[in-house]
């Protein structure tokens, strides 16, 4: 595959197949990396830290969750659009204009005084820093040529991955030993940084200002209404009974409608915002695929583990991110193993045996009781972390190393925006189950705890014993609570299993899917962008 990126209006950027590489490029796409890893890590390095950024805003419980959501709904409506925008103003204005914009934007999120400020410079920040996330993917293949992606790509996935996996850690460390205030600001000195280096050294795109006059205001906004109200309804209709709830249903009418405004100009514009011939491609479309589903994996099991030991096991932020660490770890370590296989074996294998080994790793949740504590799980998340860096790794070059290299800026937001939505529609799927299968078990345990049933009672009396021996306590009334309680957890434990069974069979499927992919001509890989 030729390795040069053409726009229109721009020469090669560089030499097909060109084995050297200045170091100048290496350092400029080093600095990308790191951009989007902090444009990736700040979607989660809020989550656990949201009561404190109450706290020190004063907002409701019903207000605090859209410091994250505003940020994901921006986040999303730039991922596809940075195809166009690096085409027309070239890669080096765009990523150096989404470095610094992310970088003011993290710095005004510090100095929120209420929760409207706060939502307002979220939103700002995903949407200016979702231009950088893309713009990687598109460089990997324009730099560096097949017989480097071994080493490329890895990293990319490593970054990819590890960003959502470690953001709740990272986050409640620093608001621990710091303030929520901290974790805005330690984005500033890097991004200034990542932006004076993106601005001196990137050089192997050109602009094609041309295209400014073709661009398609109404796609962008049939796009926005669109991509940014499924957000919406997919963060919160799990909580508000879905249509029932007004703003839920006013989002689903404006994104239907957004919908079809954005794919009629899609499929009529001169120059259209987001340009889907890139589906055509049977790997591509099957990549996307795959990178739709390891969305779902990505985010919903960074989402399931935390509620677990919070709702479950009754731990703080600090206690769960030291106990969900081992996942960031095993995908460190698989990272170089995953490029080095990815040379040695056919992807497509490479792929199965991650999409397998992750199906084992959930299927060993099914089995999860109240007492299951951080070596419990030990072996899933070691299977998590190691078999999401195995997909990973191929799935990139899966997915963009067979297309024609003038439409890769275009596909490599389209891949990136599959994932995003992976992760909330997985996590919208996800909160439905466990609501719906939690009220399910519930009602079938309640059914052995009447009052007729004599185990209950035997069960009850015994607790009551107990806590009649406990001074100041109605022992009757605590008795009932207890057991209550008892009920509910063990309800909450069943629809976990619930959810983890589901994503075992999704996973297990997906490996018998790879069989319908062509074998890519090259070898190599990749990661993928974040939601």
């Amino acid at each position: 595959m030729a390795t040069a990126t053409l726009t229109a209006g721009s020469a090669p950027a560089i030499p097909a197949q060109a084995d050297h590489i200045p170091v100048r490029r290496v350092i400029a796409f080093l600095a990308m990396v790191f951009g989007m890893f902090m444009a990736i890590l700040d979607i989660q390095i809020v989550s656990a830290s949201l009561s404190e950024i109450q706290a020190g805003l004063s907002a409701s419980s019903d207000e605090i969750p859209w410091v994250q959501t505003a940020y994901l709904i921006a986040e999303v409506v730039m991922i596809p659009l940075s195809g166009f925008l690096s085409r027309m103003l070239s890669t080096r204005v765009l990523f150096t204009v989404s470095a610094a914009g992310f970088t003011a934007a993290s710095a005004l999120a510090a100095t929120a005084t209420n929760i409207d400020q706060m939502i307002v410079y979220r939103a700002i920040q995903g949407f200016i820093g979702g231009g950088m996330i893309p713009s990687v993917f598109a460089a990997a293949f324009t730099i560096f040529p097949p017989s480097r992606r071994a080493f490329v790509s890895p990293m990319i996935g490593l970054v990819a991955t590890l960003a959502p996996t470690i953001g709740p850690t990272v986050g409640g460390y620093i608001s621990h030993a710091m303030s929520w205030h901290w974790l805005f600001l330690i984005n500033v000195v890097p991004g200034i940084l990542v932006a004076t280096a993106a601005w001196s050294l990137i050089d192997f795109d050109k602009p094609n200002l041309k295209l400014f006059s073709k661009f398609d205001w109404w796609g962008l906004a049939g796009m926005a209404a669109f991509l940014g109200c499924m957000e919406y309804v997919l963060e919160e209709g799990p909580n508000h009974d879905w249509l029932q709830e007004p703003a839920v249903f006013a989002c689903a009418i404006i994104m239907t409608v957004g919908a079809v405004l954005f794919f009629w100009r899609v499929f009529t514009a001169e120059e259209p915002i987001v340009d889907l011939r890139a589906f055509s491609n049977v790997n591509f479309a099957f990549g996307s695929l795959f990178s739709f589903v390891v969305g779902i994996g990505l985010y919903g099991l960074t989402y399931l583990y935390p509620v677990f030991l919070g709702r479950i096991r009754g731990y703080d932020s600090m206690m769960i991110g030291e106990a969900l660490f081992v996942s960031g770890l095993a995908m460190f370590f698989t990272a170089p193993v995953a490029g080095i296989l990815s040379n040695k074996i056919d992807l497509r294998l490479m792929m199965m045996i991650g999409f397998f080994g992750f199906a084992t790793g959930t299927w060993w949740m099914t089995h999860l009781t109240a007492d299951w504590d951080f070596y419990e799980l030990l072996i899933p998340q070691i299977l998590r972390g190691c078999s999401m860096m195995l997909c990973m790794v191929p799935i990139n070059n899966i997915a963009l190393g067979t297309l024609p290299p003038d439409r890769l800026k275009n596909a490599s937001g389209l891949f990136n925006l599959t994932r995003n939505l992976g992760g909330a529609v997985g996590l919208a799927v996800i909160n439905t189950v466990l609501i719906d299968r939690n009220a399910f078990h519930y009602a079938r345990l309640a059914e052995h705890v009447q009052w007729g049933s004599a185990e209950a009672q035997t069960k009850l009396q015994n607790m009551t014993l107990n806590f009649e021996q406990t001074a100041g306590l109605d022992a009757s009334k605590a008795a009932i609570s207890k057991l209550s309680g008892m009920v509910q957890q063990q309800a909450a434990l069943l629809s976990f299993m619930d959810v983890f069974f589901m994503l075992t069979v999704l996973f297990a499927t997906l490996g018998l899917f790879v069989l319908f992919i062509r074998k890519p001509a090259g070898q190599g890989g990749g990661g993928g962008g974040g939601h």
